[in-house]
């Protein structure tokens, strides 16, 4: 893997970008109204996908860290508060550009996939609620793994083997771990899908399999007759902490996903998109250019 500096990356992303934009984006965007701004979108893609990579002071300080230590690169960049409103505004279009390096990436067509959830707080458990955009979007729930209570969504997922998600769904934190599934398992067909005991369920798996033809395959509890093989066992534990580790990494790398800072809902939504965007962007910058993206943690 090559050393490279963040100049050089920031450069390296942008034609990654600006490349899908100049092909696809504008097809999107034609015959939207409005001038065109002097800061592009591909630049204002290009920030936000970075966003994850570079060790910042804080969510806050962004634009002016980038202006302070880049002025050459995006001469034209906007305020911080422009920036935000521009990332809301483009968040569906960072989400299309995902969807494309998938297909493109032939994973869309990966059978063997790994389902899992992972609580997403969005304020305090005791601030009042009322008040807030989260509310009547968001609940209450309780994260049994690691015996929390929180206020905030679940963010459930299929991801590949090697834990790119494919498909993933924010829903209220107080939605049955089944229920959750159901949003991204019914976006998929024919699908291996293996996952933890919290999905175990005969009825429920059957009735996935009748309208989807996803098969899940789970642990069995103790008290079960219908015992897996060993083997198998092994092999499914073994991809679990395969899939923990990619979660761990995506919260852990820039911005923790569980300390957003969004204010919103439309916020929160972006720095979802964002983030999962620029997970599978690590892929490719490691698998097409030789680039591995050096992990830190923001503790602002």
């Amino acid at each position: 893997m090559q050393s490279i500096s963040i100049e050089e990356l920031l450069l390296v992303i942008y034609v990654i970008v600006d490349d899908w934009y100049q092909i696809e984006g504008q097809l999107i965007l034609q015959g939207k109204p409005g001038k065109k701004p002097e800061f592009s979108d591909s630049e204002m893609m290009t920030l936000m996908l970075a966003q994850d990579y570079i060790p910042y002071p804080g969510e806050n300080q962004y634009v002016g860290y980038i202006k302070a230590n880049y002025p050459g690169l995006f001469p034209d960049l906007i305020t911080q508060s422009q920036y935000n409103r521009r990332a809301r505004n483009l968040r569906l279009l960072v989400e299309r550009m995902r969807q494309y390096w998938l297909k493109e990436l032939g994973l869309l067509t990966q059978t063997d996939l790994l389902l899992d959830t992972k609580p997403i707080p969005v304020m305090s458990y005791k601030r009042s609620k009322k008040r807030s955009d989260f509310a009547g979007s968001a609940d209450y729930g309780h994260c049994v793994s690691r015996n929390m209570k929180y206020y905030g969504y679940k963010l459930v997922s299929l991801c590949t083997l090697d834990g790119i998600p494919i498909v993933y769904e924010l829903v209220p934190a107080n939605t049955d771990e089944r229920l959750a599934a159901e949003s991204v398992l019914y976006a998929l067909r024919g699908c291996r899908v293996y996952s933890d005991k919290g999905f175990i369920g005969e009825d429920w798996q059957e009735k996935i399999f009748r309208h989807t033809r996803n098969r899940i395959y789970t642990p069995k509890r103790s008290n079960q007759s219908d015992q897996n093989p060993a083997s198998f066992d092994r092999w499914l534990n073994s991809i679990r902490e395969r899939i923990e580790g990619v979660f761990n990494e995506i919260q852990n790398t820039g911005r923790n996903v569980e300390r957003l800072l969004a204010k919103t809902v439309v916020g929160l939504a972006t720095r979802i998109i964002s983030k999962m965007t620029s997970h599978l962007l690590k892929f490719i910058l490691r698998k097409f250019h030789g680039i591995d993206i050096q992990t830190f943690t923001q503790s602002a």
